[in-house]
């Protein structure tokens, strides 16, 4: 840990940090048991130029929000010290079968449950060691720091979208996002946030007969297209309260993974920054829009909006 002391935690940056896990499997580390020849190398060289940029920062802990980890009352948090097992992609077995061996910050874990519960969101840390780690966060996780030597804490994607609508969604991500923030500045942590989705999410039913075939890889279309590339220009020029203004339909019209909240989520803990991210990749994976940006608190004048 750092020598940063409780109540002068800070998040060093955030970064959203899609989860395709054809990405894991083009980079063959020996964690994943299926291996690739290729593929997808303009999103993969996109987390290369992420992680470059996050050696300027010491990092004590990586917080990441996850689509794929989906509970149905409230924002579920990691909260046990190590968690071991095996991730297999239930669409995708033949190209994620994951190895994992992580350690949790317990301690940060704990405070955003108290926080989020203190704003009145309803929290629930998830103790049990034997819990299996969904791919969403295994997958970003690994993109972002593939040597696994930080701790990080999990937070449930719940169905406050899918109940109510978006705006609603959106309201209770912000509120979680702050009370993030809060917890990271009281128990003195440098964090590294992580928003684990894609933006447009229409995709393909079905993979070619080898899944790296570049020749095969495009987007679904171009109206998803179009609103990707919409959404990312807010990101580059610093409009996070446009873009957020237009989620909802977003959402609607891009099919977008965004509806599990974890970008609303990290820009509300950034605090809605109105400096302008950095674009360091967009690809497409079996047809969904997939992009690798940061958000650097530090070369922008350093705290929230």
């Amino acid at each position: 840990m750092s020598s940063t002391k409780p109540g002068q935690g800070r998040i060093v940056a955030g970064a959203l940090a899609p989860h395709p896990p054809h990405l894991v499997y083009a980079e063959n580390p020996p964690q994943n048991e299926p291996t690739a020849e290729c593929g997808w190398e303009v999103l993969r060289w996109g987390y290369e130029r992420l992680r470059k940029s996050l050696e300027e920062h010491e990092i004590d802990v990586i917080i990441v929000h996850s689509p794929h980890w989906r509970t149905e009352q409230g924002n579920h948090v990691l909260a046990a010290p190590h968690f071991k097992s095996l991730s297999v992609d239930p669409i995708f077995p033949n190209l994620f079968r994951f190895h994992y061996d992580l350690r949790c910050d317990v301690e940060l874990a704990e405070a955003i449950v108290a926080e989020g519960a203190a704003a009145g969101l309803s929290m629930k840390a998830m103790r049990n060691p034997r819990f299996r780690v969904d791919y969403g966060t295994i997958t970003s996780c690994h993109l972002a720091r593939p040597a696994w030597d930080l701790p990080i804490v999990a937070i449930s994607s719940n169905r406050t979208y899918w109940r109510f609508n978006n705006d609603v969604g959106d309201a209770e991500m912000l509120d979680l996002g702050a009370a993030t923030r809060r917890a990271v500045e009281k128990t003195g942590r440098k964090a590294l946030l992580l928003a684990s989705n894609s933006l447009s999410h229409r995709h393909f039913t079905a993979e070619p007969e080898t899944p790296e075939d570049m020749s095969q890889e495009r987007v679904y279309h171009h109206g998803q297209y179009m609103w990707d590339m919409h959404m990312i220009n807010l990101m580059k020029t610093g409009q996070v309260r446009r873009l957020l203004a237009e989620m909802p339909d977003f959402i609607e019209h891009a099919t977008s993974e965004c509806k599990e909240g974890s970008l609303t989520w990290m820009l509300g803990a950034l605090g809605l920054p109105e400096y302008p991210a950095e674009v360091h990749a967009y690809g497409t994976v079996i047809g969904t829009g997939n992009a690798v940006v940061e958000w650097n608190p530090s070369r922008h004048g350093g705290g929230p909006a």
